[in-house]
């Protein structure tokens, strides 16, 4: 099985950004306790803060990986693009913030992408993306 992980902007300053609200974990060590948690999965790993590079890797990927989760930053509140390009692809896609939404900001309550999502998981920590992982392997 293969799973791409794709991160959006600001999300390369994990583990220095705002640590009370994203942990001090990096994404790359958080990433080595997953790929041994799940040694029978590839899980591959993709970061951009660039919108259009989201998109490129989503259609790169989107029709021959089991699954993709996405945690697009603050593009979810904004990319209608990025919600064009889930929907152009048979992979399913699986929204995740680190983070619960809920709680922060009003405009971070509106998801542009939930839409076209197969789930959405927010507000675990770091542990959002093993649970997508889950849900993937159960989809």
């Amino acid at each position: 099985m293969k799973i791409q992980i794709i991160n959006g902007p600001n999300l390369n300053l994990l583990g220095k950004r705002e640590p009370g609200v994203y942990g001090a974990t990096s994404f790359e060590d958080y990433l080595n306790e997953l790929r041994g948690r799940y040694p029978n999965l590839q899980l591959d790993y993709y970061q951009s803060n660039i919108e259009g590079e989201l998109i490129d890797k989503i259609h790169e990927v989107g029709f021959n990986y089991d699954g993709i989760i996405l945690n697009a930053g603050a593009y979810t509140h904004t990319s209608v693009a990025l919600q064009d390009a889930i929907r152009a692809v048979k992979t399913p896609v699986v929204e995740v913030h680190i983070s619960n939404v809920h709680k922060r900001e009003e405009f971070r309550h509106k998801s542009m992408i939930s839409c076209a999502c197969a789930g959405v998981i927010c507000g675990f920590g770091m542990n959002s993306y093993r649970l997508a992982v889950e849900a993937i392997i159960e989809l």
